[in-house]
């Protein structure tokens, strides 16, 4: 089994047509067509239905596919830490973050590191906060910045960098838009604009409010906390928002109001595998993170 067979037959098994894929890889269509032939023959199994010009996976090709992508992650890792370990300067580190944290905490790190590390490549991943987790374990991505900092979640370790207010965001034509501070509880009958459920801010959320003894009516769903930020500067409804979202500047006809009580809080933090090791470049940016946001709240205070 050679490794141009491997990648010849996942590219196939990504489009679904032999053509479509040999223009993929810039080869000619017999030579895809060979490739796999050869592969099911020392297999001694068909890892493809044929149907004109177009394939599908046989339920044993959906089996071999799933191995062959970890193996293939496997192999691309260990020439990545050949790479690093000559270089670890010159090294790629791959970082997953929710919208939460997109505008300001992410670049605010990155911007730091890259002054010590200015030939370091990155690529990032955006996605859902157990999206992220998964992908640390799957080791799609090296870590991921999230907040709330996971507790106990198997094969990953969380450090918390800081911790955080959620803020209320309200329609500036609210009746409680003129006041420094505020009860959760007064906000029982209002309309809230929050993320879809199965999303962590949604549960910090909720889970805030039903402590207070009601239910969030939850009127609109947004996806990213800018979809959010416009629904409620349509005057739409109000929401709950971690603060560091609102560092910069408030959405147009929004009022902030920090002083809540209960206070909510969610910790914020970088996630890492137990599992395996991380590749060089990724543990240097790991523990620039850790010095940087000590350094930054030091500061701070």
């Amino acid at each position: 089994m050679e490794l141009r067979q491997i990648q010849y037959f996942m590219e196939v098994a990504k489009r679904e047509h032999v053509t479509e894929a040999a223009d993929a890889l810039h080869v000619a269509q017999s030579a895809v067509s060979r490739q796999i032939f050869n592969l099911e023959a020392e297999l001694g199994v068909d890892l493809f239905f044929r149907e004109g010009r177009n394939v599908r996976l046989t339920p044993i090709g959906k089996v071999f596919l799933e191995y062959m992508e970890e193996a293939m992650t496997v192999i691309e890792n260990a020439k990545r830490e050949v790479d690093e370990y000559l270089d670890p300067d010159k090294g790629t580190i791959r970082i997953g973050f929710p919208s939460s944290l997109a505008a300001y905490t992410l670049p605010t790190a990155i911007s730091g590191f890259r002054q010590q590390h200015p030939d370091v490549k990155y690529q990032l991943k955006q996605g859902s906060y157990h999206y992220l987790i998964e992908g640390v374990k799957r080791g799609d991505i090296d870590m991921a910045l999230l907040g709330p900092v996971p507790k106990d979640e198997k094969n990953l370790k969380g450090t918390i960098l800081f911790t955080e207010k959620m803020v209320v965001l309200l329609p500036v034509n609210h009746p409680l838009a003129n006041k420094k501070s505020l009860k959760l509880s007064e906000l029982r009958d209002d309309s809230f604009i929050l993320f879809p459920t199965g999303f962590i801010l949604r549960e910090i959320t909720v889970n805030a409010c039903m402590q207070q003894g009601f239910q969030p009516n939850v009127t609109f769903e947004g996806e990213d906390i800018d979809a959010i930020k416009g629904l409620v500067s349509a005057g739409l409804g109000v929401t709950l928002i971690p603060e560091i979202t609102l560092i910069d500047s408030l959405p147009r006809h929004t009022v902030k109001v920090s002083s809540i009580e209960p206070q909510v809080t969610r910790t914020v933090g970088v996630i890492i595998p137990t599992e395996r090791e991380m590749l060089p470049t990724a543990r240097i940016f790991y523990d620039f993170l850790t010095h940087f946001f000590n350094m930054l709240g030091n500061f701070q205070k």
